[in-house]
């Protein structure tokens, strides 16, 4: 995978704590929440795992794209999780890591 924009939900384990992140560099941004490189909410609850991710044509259409998820209640996002991950699998490993 290049670089490209991207949505992405993390969790600490299955049916656990979730995060809603964006990035340009989806492989940086998760070895970065993965190895705990700075500070801040999921190193803190030890997020990590990799549940989702939803590419972008552009930054813009996907920062308004997490921003409508953020919206969204829980149940919601569980459920967009488990529409193409029902067991919550890590999904790390189908990244292109160079």
């Amino acid at each position: 995978m290049t670089k490209q924009p991207c949505v992405y939900l993390l969790a600490s384990q299955r049916n656990g704590t979730l995060y809603i992140g964006v990035t340009s560099d989806l492989i940086d941004r998760v070895y970065q929440h993965r190895n705990e490189l700075s500070e801040g909410f999921t190193k803190c609850y030890k997020i990590h795992d990799l549940v989702w991710y939803e590419p972008h044509q552009t930054m813009e259409g996907a920062i308004q794209r997490e921003k409508q998820l953020k919206k969204w209640d829980r149940k919601a996002k569980i459920g967009l999780i488990e529409q193409n991950n029902p067991q919550w699998q890590d999904l790390w490993s189908e990244l292109s890591i160079p």
